[in-house]
């Protein structure tokens, strides 16, 4: 009976969450569309591979490191929000804010090449598991055949078929995750029922806990593409879309993270890229397959909202003089070298430290935006310490293997 349990929790969330995907009213409403592109890179930032990450580290406390990222993944989208609405307002720009925010821009525009290449390999590595034992080649090599896909779409059809490519795959992934939580519930209820649910400390001491935290801030990115949809929805839209979509991420990787964390001991399982897979086969035999789906919808939308936001960023930065389709090829042969000279826990970890030092100036121009208007010493003080914190993070992130 247990595990026909799990089996019908894991239809029943499924089909749920499908059928609430489908409702008009939700599927066509602005701010649902609005949010699409934020979930899409945080949903994509790694909640698959994070859970067996802080699992395996963490043990039991990786239930409090994951409220932390979350936390700061909220904080961060603060101060990028109050940098929309202030621009929004038509604030004076100082010469000191003008230049931070360009040398932010940019920051941003590499972080995204890093990026894309964390989530591409990522799609080669759960793609190389249906031929079986895991294939680092096999992986690169698929992923080679993805950026391939990926230039092709945008040098043909730009913007307009990466953005239904995306609406397709962000939809998959949230039926695919809503299944695996309704399961894991499921299994850990059994669990604590029978009096093996599981408790385990820590594997690493405070300063190194710390340095992995900072190398798995990539893994709550993407709620910063919400700034750069001016051209589609206004400041209060996007403002509220970035929100709705930490919101929800922030629910998921919660819900996810403490079923992960009383089902599962600490050294355990084998750490790697694909290791939710073997995790879940003691779970349910239907997992295995339906994570692969997710992981490649999951890599492949986050894939295409990062190549979108870097090829407009660039066509911005330089007026026009260097467009999106340039910007692409250039994307995708950075995002090659990285595939075929690095593995995938040294691509988060140089991702998270990239975001950083972006999320550090957003701060900075938070604090310095927030004094011209007037604003009240706290809040200011508040946007200085998380400069304070993305500088920390950007210098001292690590990896996984770190």
């Amino acid at each position: 009976m247990g595990q026909l349990g799990i089996e019908i929790a894991l239809a029943l969330a499924g089909l749920g969450t499908a059928a609430l995907l489908a409702w008009p009213r939700l599927s066509r409403a602005r701010l649902w569309r609005a949010g699409i592109t934020p979930l899409a890179s945080i949903i994509g930032s790694g909640f698959l591979i994070l859970g067996p990450i802080l699992t395996d580290s963490f043990g039991t406390w990786g239930i409090a490191a994951m409220a932390l990222l979350c936390l700061a993944g909220y904080l961060f989208g603060a101060a990028i929000r109050t940098n929309i609405a202030r621009l929004d307002e038509g604030a004076h720009e100082t010469p000191l804010s003008t230049g931070l925010e360009r040398i932010s821009s940019w920051a941003l525009a590499f972080a995204y090449v890093i990026s894309v290449a964390y989530y591409l390999n990522l799609f080669g590595a759960f793609a190389a598991r249906i031929f079986g034992a895991p294939s680092d080649t096999l992986a690169r090599l698929i992923t080679t055949g993805a950026y391939a896909l990926i230039l092709l779409a945008g040098l043909t059809k730009g913007f307009s078929l990466l953005e239904r490519l995306e609406q397709l795959t962000v939809s998959v992934k949230l039926v695919i995750i809503a299944a695996l939580i309704g399961a894991l519930a499921v299994h850990a209820g059994i669990e604590w029922e029978t009096g093996t649910a599981t408790r385990s400390g820590m594997t690493l001491g405070a300063w190194p806990a710390l340095q992995l935290m900072f190398g798995l801030i990539v893994t709550v990115q993407g709620f910063e593409t919400s700034r750069y949809l001016g051209d589609h929805y206004s400041a209060a839209e996007r403002q509220r879309s970035m929100k709705l979509a930490q919101a929800i991420a922030s629910a998921i990787y919660m819900a996810y993270v403490v079923l992960l964390a009383v089902s599962f001991r600490s050294g355990s399982f084998e750490l790697s890229e694909t290791a939710i897979i073997d995790m879940m086969r003691t779970v349910s035999s239907i997992l295995g397959p339906l994570l692969i789906l997710a992981a490649l919808s999951a890599q492949f939308s986050a894939a295409v909202a990062d190549t979108n936001g870097s090829g407009g960023l660039v066509a911005e930065l330089t007026h026009q003089r260097f467009g999106m389709k340039p910007t692409y090829v250039l994307l995708i042969a950075s995002g090659l070298a990285l595939t075929w000279l690095a593995d995938v826990f040294v691509i988060v970890s140089f991702a998270s430290r990239a975001f950083a030092l972006y999320y550090a100036i957003q701060s900075a121009l938070a604090a310095i935006r927030s004094r011209t208007a007037g604003a009240g010493p706290l809040r200011i003080a508040g946007f200085g310490a998380l400069t304070v914190l993305g500088l920390a993070a950007a210098l001292f992130g690590t990896s996984v293997e770190g």
